[in-house]
């Protein structure tokens, strides 16, 4: 047995078992919101909010959400972020900020600056280090923590704009990785920070058979395509013949679902999945073990959470939250009820939209499962179709017909005088697209009460179309979206779909169901 690997497994095990001084979620975060007010009382935004008053309440939780106005992108960016950009200095957190991600996410198509503050790369490097203690929760051999872990992400060279610099959160972080980290981190410095796509997926098929990886992290559909590259690059069967010592993917972004059938066909044995939720506003949660597919909440790291249950009441067709809308502490949620988070956080963003809806799976645990994004719900009228809802149907589907659907989309439209969804199924293999939309619309029925209502009253139609999968990847690259934490969405509003209608256009090899 390596006694590198060994010695690892031992601190692992020894850290995870420390039993530190229990303390619950509400207490965490009230301690987590005081220490925020407290950091940035004399900022512009806290002397503008009165952060030192607040510090005095007793209600803090409730004198904060009275306070503060929540914020969108827009919102805080027009009027705070965009003069970090100009350098000021102690606008929404103390000092100048020197790193902002570039986040585009899947609704907008302009990149949003989200700012990154040395307390941020700290806090997302804590929540690193408790996800890396979480594998003693795995029985994994000694000599798997001395492999290597293949991190396929955005580029690491960042774009210097005067004195800051711009570029993915996965490269901002990479940059500043512990150097007793980079023994084992792959692909190494120098091929992180292509920015050509295609450049890095050749490097890594051509260097693969060089190393030992046992862990792989990314977004499942580059990780997926990075697989096949380098199986076809060595003419091989699967991707242990490269990796024997392969055993976990870490995946986020995305639901792992509908790439999970694809992924059994590049592997000989089956991989542990870890999901985890880190984003660019910060780490937000993590899997812990494998005997549940919930993540579990960071409650002491730097941010603050709030809840608003994503209903009609607190949210407009858009996925706009009004400004009547009610927010929730963590001491107030309920199980299994939707929720669109607002963040507080140590890089400066205050009752923030996030643009996620989670569901709490366990309040004991304090465990969570993302359902979905408040735009990428489709209720055009009263359906309420969620991401979660569509990632079961389409699984579903692919089960029945035993083909991998590994990306999909759809968007509301106008139908006669009523309305319908217009699906675009992503399959390489042969399938027919009227049974697959027999089964895909039986499936929402049974899913979803709501839909199966809403099909008999007003959601006349359902219109599905089958597409080669490069297909999507091609609109992705000729909207500058190829490769790193890029994720094709999955509901097309307004000039997205619009613009995906015309580059379709240019294809004629599409299956219908009409």
């Amino acid at each position: 047995m390596a006694l590198l690997g060994s010695l690892i497994k031992r601190l692992i095990r020894a850290r995870s078992s420390v039993k530190l001084r229990f303390s619950s979620p509400y207490t965490q975060q009230r301690r987590v919101l005081k220490r925020l007010l407290r950091k940035a009382e004399f900022t512009d935004f806290g002397k503008k909010y009165h952060f030192t008053d607040l510090l005095s309440e007793k209600k803090i939780h409730e004198k904060f959400r009275e306070s503060v106005p929540t914020h969108n992108y827009n919102s805080i960016f027009n009027d705070w972020w965009c003069r970090l950009l100009n350098e000021e200095e102690n606008v929404c957190w103390p000092g100048k900020t020197k790193y902002f991600a570039l986040s585009s996410g899947t609704s907008e198509s302009a990149s949003k600056h989200i700012p990154v503050t040395r307390e941020m790369i700290k806090a997302i490097q804590r929540g690193s280090i408790r996800q890396i203690l979480s594998l003693a929760n795995y029985d994994l051999p000694a000599d798997i923590f001395e492999k290597g872990i293949l991190m396929l992400g955005g580029s690491t060279k960042l774009q210097r704009k005067g004195r800051y610099f711009e570029g993915d959160l996965s490269g901002i972080s990479a940059g500043k990785i512990p150097f007793w980290f980079q023994h084992f981190y792959k692909p190494g410095k120098k091929i992180s920070k292509h920015t050509d796509w295609e450049k890095k997926l050749e490097e890594i098929a051509e260097l693969a058979p060089q190393w030992d990886v046992a862990f792989v992290v990314g977004v499942p559909a580059w990780i997926q395509i990075m697989m096949e590259r380098i199986i076809e690059r060595h003419k091989l069967k699967t991707i242990h013949e490269v990796w024997p010592n392969l055993v976990c993917y870490v995946h986020g972004g995305v639901s792992l679902e509908p790439y999970r059938k694809s992924f059994e066909k590049l592997v000989a044995r089956p991989l542990i999945y870890v999901d985890t939720y880190l984003a660019s506003e910060g780490f937000i949660a993590f899997q812990t073990n494998g005997n549940s597919k919930s993540m579990k909440l960071i409650t002491d790291n730097g941010i603050f959470f709030e809840f608003v249950h994503f209903d009609e009441e607190n949210f407009d067709t858009n996925g706009e939250l009004r400004s009547n809308s009610k927010a929730l502490h963590i001491g107030e949620v309920k199980e299994n009820t939707p929720y669109a988070l607002l963040l507080s956080t140590c890089a400066g963003a205050w009752r923030y939209l996030i643009g996620d809806v989670i569901r709490f799976t366990s309040l004991k645990d304090c465990e969570i499962v993302i359902e979905g994004r408040t735009k990428h719900y489709l209720s055009l009228c009263g359906e309420h179709l969620s991401v979660d809802n569509m990632n079961k149907a389409i699984d579903m589907c692919a089960e029945k017909f035993n083909v991998a659907i590994n990306e999909f989309t759809v968007a509301g439209i106008p139908h006669t005088s009523m309305f319908a969804h217009h699906w675009y199924i992503g399959c390489d293999e042969k399938i027919d697209a009227d049974e697959f939309r027999n089964e895909l619309d039986h499936n929402l029925k049974k899913i979803n009460d709501d839909y199966s209502v809403e099909r008999i009253a007003a959601l006349k139609e359902v219109l599905v179309d089958i597409l080669p999968v490069k297909y999507f990847y091609e609109w992705m690259e000729k909207n500058g979206k190829l490769g790193g934490q890029n994720k094709f969405p999955r509901v097309l509003r307004g000039k997205q779909f619009e613009d995906w209608k015309e580059f379709l256009s240019s294809h004629n090899k599409i299956s219908s169901s009409r």
